[in-house]
């Protein structure tokens, strides 16, 4: 199975220079005008042009904004070095949301991206979980 992730943003140009500078990604290609392929990880991301204000999902009421958000789904990214990759995604524009917790064999730093988007810097010990 592979693994795609969708994440949804404003615009394009400003989300492909975040994600590549923060992360390290390359962006592969655009489709369309509305949609950016990246890789260099183990799942491909997509970024979605969708604008603010538009219906969030079908069968809700909920309007899509870029304001720090909360959803039950968010990115891991794991790296070498936790302190550095925190700094770069920083560098690039993200906002720090905590300092580094360490659980089951694990330091990680909780981040978010300038759309409103949770996620994480992870460094493992070994090769996962305690």
């Amino acid at each position: 199975m592979k693994l795609i992730v969708n994440i949804d943003v404003p615009e394009l140009s400003g989300a492909i220079q975040f994600y590549t500078a923060a992360l390290g990604l390359q962006h592969t290609r655009t489709l369309d005008d509305d949609t950016a392929e990246l890789t260099g990880r183990d799942a491909t991301i997509y970024l979605l042009k969708k604008p603010a204000g538009a219906k969030a999902a079908k069968g809700s009421g909920d309007k899509r904004h870029y304001g720090r958000h909360w959803t039950p789904v968010h990115m891991d990214f794991v790296v070498d070095d936790v302190l550095a990759a925190a700094d770069r995604a920083v560098a690039a524009g993200a906002e720090r949301e905590s300092e580094i917790i360490e659980w089951r064999g694990s330091k990680c730093i909780t981040l978010s991206d300038p759309y409103g988007h949770g996620f994480c810097v992870i460094e493992f010990e070994g090769e996962g979980y305690r």
